[in-house]
């Protein structure tokens, strides 16, 4: 089947007793590089960067830029993200543009006068917003490491935004979707509804003030964006709705380069995210745990594997509870966390014929990170390559667009933890570690990750989806270095989540067996769900080095393309 950018299909599940095997376009195939994202029109935008002689970098920022454009459900300029480069000569670093509390919040601003949870005041309020990190990140990321200028990079994006473009059936069925959440925001249903009536396919979706904002930002940079007419006009709807973001919160904002999360699995090397994602070092944790144990002997979509992957992720996200927030403003243990001794001494209670309860299993002691989330990969024939996953939390965010401005605000206060112990719109818990805090990034769970063998990169990868990035980004891993599978085949196979609380195994339909589903019943492992949100867990767009070349894939669950300059 030969691949194009509309060869989008969805998964086909063969299914024996213990094995499932996908069926999915195969991958595209270049030269030159490769980008692969969630949106075909951004994604041309990154190829056409690499064309021109752009690297990674380069494609990286001006894709992030467009995804604000093309899909707004999570690419944004007003929201944050996570960035994971490796240059072409072993360097790597990470950027975290992730968003601060507002130096006016405070630790129990969500709750009541009894100590409860106000509901959607975190998720669906003005002061959901954080202070946005996505411009300045992408900015400081081109100035560092990127070779064109910023005028060149910003050209696409704004020339999409002022031009527009056709709305594709999945966008329109999306934003209809959207309008009884924005239809209290006039700004918002200006631009996301046709005089307050739902978009169709093939209308044209023009953004005339997110061009001036990415205008205003190609111009001056940094203060095209938090300071001038963009600051005023954001700081306007903060004061108008009640948030807390003031100009004071835009100056301060800086994104910060951090060092990766490093670890080994079966001789690759793992490079991911730091805190304040827990991302990284759940996934090298996880990778830890599973190394001493045959998986591919025991075959994919077994009990067996299923079952070990469900203990592991069961102790890493219990640690996630405990010990994972920013560390600018807790002491986050993760040299403990990614050791190889403490995965082995954390799973030694691990039963092989019986499952754990969740309400047994507690955080690892020893002294003293949305469905709606977006990740692309990257490459360029020299041989850089970036991760970038970038988000507004739930889907478009907190659903409100500052007027004047075009831009669409995130919801990213809700990852807090607005209180010990009780979970957030992903069913996460958090306590003292993920507190809210004024300048203090909120934990996430995206994932970055580039993979690299003897020296040279094998595999770049991450996804969105909330609580699931981190055992999607797992299981895209596991596939390619445990079963062998190429990537059409890593990115496609059916996926299945657990995350310590609440104490169930969701799975995509017919992602399990039935007899996978009754062996693992028969050891105690409950709540076994078919998942039920969208298209499938994940998004998980990737690239692979080949020997003859590189290999892209858009995840065949959504629309999405991977291309070639």
């Amino acid at each position: 089947m030969k691949a194009t950018c509309k060869a989008h299909l969805f998964v086909l599940i063969l299914i024996t007793s213990f094995r499932a095997e996908a069926i999915a376009p195969e991958a595209v195939f270049g030269e030159s590089g490769m980008v692969a994202t969630r949106s075909a029109l951004a994604s041309q935008v990154g190829a056409d960067i690499l064309a021109k002689g752009g690297n990674a970098i380069d494609a990286a920022v001006a894709t992030g830029f467009a995804l604000a454009v093309t899909y707004p459900s999570a690419g944004n300029l007003a929201g944050g993200g996570f960035m994971v480069i490796r240059l072409a000569d072993g360097t790597i670093i990470a950027n975290d543009h992730r968003e601060r509390a507002p130096l006016a919040a405070t630790r129990n601003m969500y709750l009541d006068k009894d100590g409860n949870v106000v509901p959607e005041l975190s998720t669906h309020s003005h002061l959901a917003v954080g202070v946005p990190g996505t411009v300045d990140g992408l900015l400081d990321v081109l100035e560092k490491y990127g070779t064109m200028s910023r005028r060149e990079v910003l050209a696409p994006a704004t020339l999409l935004a002022r031009r527009g473009f056709p709305i594709d059936l999945d966008m329109a069925r999306d934003l209809e979707a959207q309008l009884p959440r924005m239809s209290k925001y006039p700004a918002s249903m200006a631009i996301f509804s046709h005089d307050g009536k739902p978009w169709k396919r093939g209308d044209v979706l023009r953004q005339k003030d997110l061009a001036a904002t990415l205008e205003r930002i190609r111009a001056k940079g940094r203060d095209g964006f938090y300071k001038g007419q963009t600051a005023e006009l954001l700081v306007a709807e903060m004061q108008a709705g009640g948030g807390l973001i003031a100009q004071q919160d835009l100056d301060e904002y800086q994104s910060v380069w951090r060092e990766p999360v490093t670890g080994t699995y079966r001789d690759h090397q793992i490079i991911s995210m730091p805190p304040p994602s827990s991302g990284g070092v759940l996934l090298i944790q996880l990778l830890n745990m599973l190394e001493p144990y045959d998986l591919k002997a025991m075959g994919f979509g077994s009990a067996d594997a299923v079952h070990h992957m469900v203990e592991a992720e069961r102790r890493a996200y219990a640690d996630r509870a405990e010990h994972l927030g920013d560390p600018d403003f807790f002491p986050v243990p993760i040299t403990k966390l990614i050791d190889k001794n403490y995965a082995l001494a954390r799973f030694a209670d691990f039963a092989p014929d019986k499952s754990s309860r969740s309400t047994d299993i507690r955080p690892g002691s020893f002294p003293a990170e949305s469905p709606d989330t977006t990740h692309a990969s990257f490459i360029d024939k020299a041989g850089n390559a970036v991760a970038y996953t970038t988000t507004l939390n739930l889907s478009y965010g907190s659903k409100i667009v500052a007027s004047g401005t075009g831009m669409l605000l995130n919801n990213e206060m809700d990852d807090f933890s607005a209180k010990p112990d009780t979970p957030n719109a992903y069913g996460l818990l958090g306590r003292e570690a993920n507190a809210i805090q004024p300048r203090k990034r909120m934990l996430s769970s995206m994932t970055p990750t580039i993979v690299a063998k003897d020296g040279k990169v094998v595999l770049v990868t991450g996804s969105p989806g909330g609580s699931t990035i981190i055992t999607t980004t797992l299981q895209v891993i596991v596939n390619v270095i445990d079963h062998g599978m190429d990537l059409s085949a890593a990115v496609a196979s059916p996926r299945f989540h657990h995350q310590w609380q609440p104490d169930a195994i969701i799975f995509e339909k017919n992602g399990l067996s039935p007899d996978t589903v009754k062996v693992l019943n028969q050891r105690g492992h409950q709540g076994l769900t078919p998942w039920a949100y969208g298209r499938g867990i994940g998004d998980a767009n990737s690239v692979m080095v080949l020997p003859e070349g590189f290999a892209g894939m858009a995840d065949p669950r959504n629309p999405g393309a991977a291309l070639a300059p």
